[in-house]
């Protein structure tokens, strides 16, 4: 039987909110992070501030919301996070995810594929989950490919829902049902 937390190049871990709020205000520093990251305006916080909104965010999270952190599987390096919210109730066995690496110096590197990868098999095979869905700016070109790789269809856009640096920016719905998944894992 296969590790279902563990890839190619990544392992999904256990989510610290001490060691993410820390990195976090590191990574940050970085405004392209943010802004690839989230809509909201790129601000910078310290690794208190970091802490403090990650152990509050675990702490009134839904029961039905999965955080891991990611890690490189060679030295065991925390490279980002990625977490997988089911939407209202299990009934619709619908998702969505979110991913993060951190350090400019580990994107484009395939890490982003993996982990989203490994949070696939996590979602189909041991939530018994039906669809998976995300959200993406239309500016991180670097992203949808990623997801396409994983196997994420393009559904649907959000014209000009986000303003940065003066130009109006789509945001693409994009999604993988458990039959799509199915068909890519056997290919």
């Amino acid at each position: 039987m296969k590790d279902i937390f563990k890839g190619k190049l990544v392992r999904l871990a256990a989510f610290d909110p001490e060691e993410i709020g820390k990195a976090y205000a590191g990574w940050n520093r970085d405004s392209e992070f943010h802004r690839l990251l989230d809509s909201d305006a790129a601000v910078l916080y310290s690794a208190q501030a970091g802490i403090i909104f990650f152990k509050k965010m675990l702490k009134e999270e839904s029961p039905v919301s999965y955080f891991f952190s990611i890690r490189t599987l060679d030295d065991n390096r925390l490279l980002g996070e990625i977490a997988l919210d089911v939407i209202h109730n299990w009934v619709s066995r619908n998702a969505f995810v979110s991913l993060g690496i951190g350090s400019r110096h580990d994107w484009g590197r395939g890490y982003g594929t993996d982990a989203m990868k490994t949070m696939l098999r996590f979602a189909f095979t041991e939530l018994n989950l039906q669809r998976v869905t995300l959200t993406v700016f239309e500016y991180n070109p670097r992203a949808i490919r990623s997801y396409e790789k994983s196997g994420f269809q393009h559904e649907g856009r959000m014209r000009g829902a986000l303003l940065r640096d003066g130009k109006r920016w789509d945001m693409l719905y994009m999604s993988i049902t458990a039959e799509d998944w199915k068909e890519q894992e056997h290919d």
